[in-house]
């Protein structure tokens, strides 16, 4: 397909990044902590990082690894909490001694994390103590001979993080008893550290930077290998999209999304930390009110999130009330942004809900809109640098505008493949390209529309049905707070539309629902089933999961 959207560039955005710039994350590092270094870095529970202080305390932690726990280049360290401050200090710790993250879901299981411990031979772990207690069931089955362990207020001040550790295990009983035969805390482990002189590894660009755990929603979870050149590619194609909109050093972005997750991970720690960003780590997004009033004390540039979580802010009474004269980016993804949640955004803040779209695999963006576009188009945007993309049916042939097929993706970002995994790989990357799963089509001025993912379509009477339009056309309604639709099995027509919703008005009905869709869809995609639910399943950054209610259902 011929790259007429070449044309379509923001002003002032190069098609081509320069990939022999940086050879590791690290590299980038280095050269923002100098350039940077009385800026402020990362803030949270009222402490903050400079970009000297992250200096120091990540090369302390990193000589940890290197000299009290011997680690050699190329170990893979797990990191298993929540956005803390320890979470960057540890990152670039690992980052910058040679050694590879393993980044953890801190809500995982046990089986689930016995599974990523034992599939990236992690010999290492930090992790928060909420979550001890599901280690302590499975470190005996893994190969992890060191544990790091931190408290919520670790890296607070002496009286507060002790307040707020008592408060924590105390009070709030967020820790469950655990027994772990040997571990040490990571203020310790700063302190061991920093007696000792670290020595800065020889990272090149094909080192792993990252082993970067999907999902695991067609089986088990794969490990994404992220090499530094993977990593690096990606944050100079945000960099160069969003150079037109950024001041070196003096932004500010919220960062609600999870670091383990590789969105929240690239755009905001990564990006933000190679233009001198301030990083303002929310703990618990899910605590609406608290978010709020955490966000309220900053004159905030930036935010990134995923539909639900822009959504729940717009629901939430003081949100309205914040100073939104400085924000110039707000960026979507993870999910589909919904066109009812998009314009209400911009009617409350006065500025555009713009979506882009990424995958684990591609270190994540792909994608993403314009930042001189006013108003939501309904698109993922444009194709970031050095970035190729091909709209395909079913035989690997290039389809033309407008016509729905699978995405794939070509580009440095792309990852090397699945960890240990060579049939997964080989199914996804062919001749450098990678199959998405996504069904997109492309518009003539060569904007990208993702349809829906192949998977969650829905076949009625031979007709395809894409859960991401009923999704649209239902969130609309101003009784509807959440909405999932999905395929339920039916003997004439082989699948029917089934909603789920959960209400904002408490008079909302199912007649009322479907008379609403009549009016906007056509006849077979109107859902035949409402079933209304007080919560919808979610994963942990907020991703409303439509396989959990299919499999529910079946």
């Amino acid at each position: 397909m011929e790259k007429v959207w070449l044309k379509q560039y923001p002003e002032g955005v190069n098609p081509e990044i320069d990939l022999e710039q940086y050879q590791s994350i690290a590299h980038i590092f280095n050269e923002s902590v100098e350039k940077f270094a009385d800026k402020p870095a990362f803030t949270n529970l009222g402490v903050t990082l400079t970009f000297a202080d992250l200096d120091r305390e990540s090369a302390n932690f990193a000589s940890y690894l290197q000299h009290d726990l011997g680690l050699p280049k190329g170990s893979r360290v797990a990191i298993m909490m929540p956005n803390l401050l320890q979470y960057p200090i540890a990152i670039f710790g690992v980052l910058r001694a040679g050694m590879t993250v393993v980044n953890v879901n801190p809500l995982y299981t046990p089986r689930e994390l016995k599974h990523q411990l034992n599939d990236s031979q992690a010999t290492t772990i930090v992790i928060v103590e909420n979550f001890a207690k599901t280690l302590q069931d499975v470190i005996h089955d893994t190969p992890v001979k060191n544990v790091v362990l931190t408290g919520i207020g670790d890296c607070c001040g002496w009286f507060k993080r002790t307040l707020v550790n008592f408060v924590v295990r105390k009070v709030k009983k967020m820790v469950p008893n655990y027994q772990l035969s040997k571990f040490i805390w990571f203020n310790d482990a700063i302190a061991k550290g920093s007696k000792k002189t670290f020595e800065p590894a020889n990272v090149t660009a094909d080192d792993i930077a990252f082993l970067q755990y999907t999902g695991g929603t067609t089986g088990v979870a794969k490990g994404a290998v992220l090499l530094h050149r993977n990593m690096v590619a990606n944050i100079q194609q945000a960099s160069a999209w969003l150079s037109p909109v950024l001041e070196e050093g003096k932004e500010i972005i919220i960062t609600a999304l999870p670091l383990y997750h590789i969105f929240s991970l690239t755009a905001n720690c990564m990006t933000f930390m190679k233009h001198g960003g301030l990083n303002v780590l929310i703990t618990n997004p899910r605590d609406m009110e608290g978010f709020v009033k955490e966000i309220s004390k900053f004159k905030f540039t930036a935010i990134t999130g995923v539909n639900t979580l822009f959504n729940g802010l717009l629901n939430c009474s003081n949100f309205a009330q914040l100073d939104f004269s400085h924000l110039k980016m707000t960026l979507g993804g993870g999910m589909a942004v919904q066109e009812a949640v998009a314009k209400k955004w911009a009617k409350v803040t006065g500025k555009p809900l713009l979506e882009a779209y990424g995958l684990t695999e591609t270190a994540p963006a792909v994608t993403i809109n314009p930042m001189n576009l006013s108003e939501y188009n309904g698109t993922i945007g444009l194709p970031v640098p050095s970035t190729d993309v091909e709209v395909r049916d079913e035989k690997g042939k290039a389809l033309g505008f407008d016509e729905p097929g699978e995405l794939w993706v070509k580009g440095p970002q792309v990852m090397a493949g699945y960890l240990g995994r060579p049939e997964e790989t080989a199914k996804v990357l062919k001749d450098g390209w990678l199959s998405t799963g996504d069904v997109a089509v492309m518009t003539e001025d060569g904007f990208l529309k993702i349809v829906d993912r192949k998977k969650d379509m829905i076949l009625v009477s031979g007709f395809n049905v894409y859960p991401n339009e009923i999704e649209d056309v239902v969130a609309s309604h101003p009784g509807v707070l959440e909405v999932a639709a999905v395929g339920v099995p039916n003997e004439s027509s082989g699948e029917i539309v089934k909603i789920f919703v959960v209400k904002k008005d408490k008079n909302l009905n199912e007649d009322d629902l479907k008379a609403y869709c009549k009016q906007n869809l056509t006849g077979y995609k109107v859902p035949k089933l409402v079933e209304f639910r007080d919560e919808l399943p979610k994963t942990n950054v907020g991703k409303i999961l439509r396989r959990e209610l299919r499999d529910e259902k079946a």
